[in-house]
């Protein structure tokens, strides 16, 4: 399969993917977390499909790669939110290693296509 558009990108799709679990899990959270822990969550997950979507509407590899490494970012803060809202017991640990597992994917994944843009630029 070639690449025509971010929409045939697995780790664009992945990371849909982890954003929608993500949106369901935060509705576990305690309300007092609504404008808080749970906010920040969505707005991470959210980051990372929307930034590989807008790296690669630039056209440059540049600009592309700077983008793929905030989602990558992101990706990190989602995966340390994910960690304390299991620390603090607002999450099942078992989910949390669910969500964390398919947050290192995409993190690998995104590696990767930062490596390999920056190969043949």
């Amino acid at each position: 399969m070639s690449i025509k558009s971010y929409r045939d990108l697995e780790v664009w799709r992945r990371s849909i993917e982890l954003a929608e679990k993500i949106y369901s899990v935060v509705r576990q959270l305690p309300p007092d977390e609504r404008f808080g822990l749970s906010s920040q969550m969505r707005r991470a997950s959210v980051s990372v499909p929307s930034n590989i979507a807008e790296g690669s509407g630039y056209g440059t590899t540049r600009r592309y790669v700077h983008h793929l490494r905030i989602a990558a970012g992101s990706n990190c803060e989602l995966q340390t939110q994910l960690t304390l809202s299991a620390r603090l017991r607002l999450l099942e640990p078992a989910q949390v290693d669910a969500l964390l597992n398919q947050s290192n994917e995409i993190g690998r994944m995104l590696s990767g296509l930062i490596r390999a843009l920056q190969k043949n630029s």
